[in-house]
């Protein structure tokens, strides 16, 4: 990504996330006259760009996913927090929000603290103007994963729960479980010594290339249908919750990515080979 690119990044990024922003706050509930839902969204980049900082002096990434789930936390915790009559339906998204990132953030920091560094920033860092970009990115990610949850906690309608909700609630555990298995067996596959250079075709990674991500997948469909019935005119734009979600990880820096790097290492071998031929690429074959 050359630096107009990255110019053009900084620019769009905070305009969808102000569209979005705009959409998810009809109907929604106001603080002191501004549209809770937006302000989210705004401490969303403050809270990344903020981060930004030390990052850059320290030269180091080593806190950028822990400020990733920091971001849905405090978020999560502004919109419960100032929200009105809050009702079990509101509670229920801002506890799938929050358990969700707290899992990834500790999986995540635990990671890198093992593993000493994330070598995906090594281009990145020494680049101002690119690692600010990141940052950026994640703030819109942010925004963009949690619409629905957030959308729904804030606005001004209240429904009980019904169907959708307990449709939604076991789509979301399902996800979950899966995301959290599959992220523990790789990582076990990786602290064994014997298995250095080897690809993991084991346990759920047997039934899909990338359960991990298909989990992740479901877990915000999952957070959609609860967050589905409340939802009004221009709140529709939740949708790009699970949407993102699944263009992000099968189109953009997911899949793609991982399926490149495989096939660089391991490419032409026969045992992997085969294993692309026999196992689904996400959705995990029964």
């Amino acid at each position: 990504m050359n630096n107009q690119q990255i110019i053009k990044s900084l620019i769009i990024a905070p305009i969808v996330a102000l569209l979005v922003g705009i959409g998810g706050s009809q109907y929604g509930q106001s603080l002191h006259g501004w549209p809770l839902y937006g302000m989210g969204v705004a401490l969303a980049f403050l809270i990344n760009w903020g981060m930004f900082v030390p990052a850059k002096i320290l030269q180091t990434e080593k806190f950028f996913d822990l400020t990733g789930s920091l971001t849905y936390i405090t978020v999560t915790l502004m919109a419960l927090y100032f929200s009105e009559n809050l009702d079990l339906r509101s509670q229920l998204l801002g506890a799938m929000v929050i358990i969700w990132a707290v899992r990834l953030g500790s999986f995540l920091f635990n990671r890198i603290l093992q593993d000493g560094k994330d070598d995906r920033f090594d281009k990145i860092i020494p680049n101002t103007l690119r690692f600010f970009n990141v940052w950026t990115l994640q703030a819109l990610w942010v925004s963009l994963t949690a619409a629905a949850a957030l959308i729904a906690i804030t606005s001004n309608q209240r429904k009980a729960l019904g169907v959708f909700a307990f449709v939604g609630l076991a789509v979301w555990l399902i996800g979950f479980l899966i995301e959290v298995v599959a992220d523990n067996q790789k990582r076990q596959f990786k602290k064994d010594p014997k298995n250095k250079g080897r690809f993991i075709q084991t346990g759920l990674w047997a039934r899909s290339r990338h359960p991990n991500y298909f989990g992740e997948i479901m877990l915000w469909t999952g957070v959609f249908i609860v967050a589905a019935p409340v939802l009004q005119g221009w709140q529709w734009v939740a949708i790009i919750s699970p949407i993102f979600v699944y263009l992000l990880l099968t189109k953009i820096s997911g899949v793609p990515g991982l399926e490149a790097k495989g096939n660089k290492k391991w490419g032409g071998e026969a045992d992997y080979e085969a294993y692309k031929a026999s196992t689904p690429i996400l959705i995990p074959k029964l």
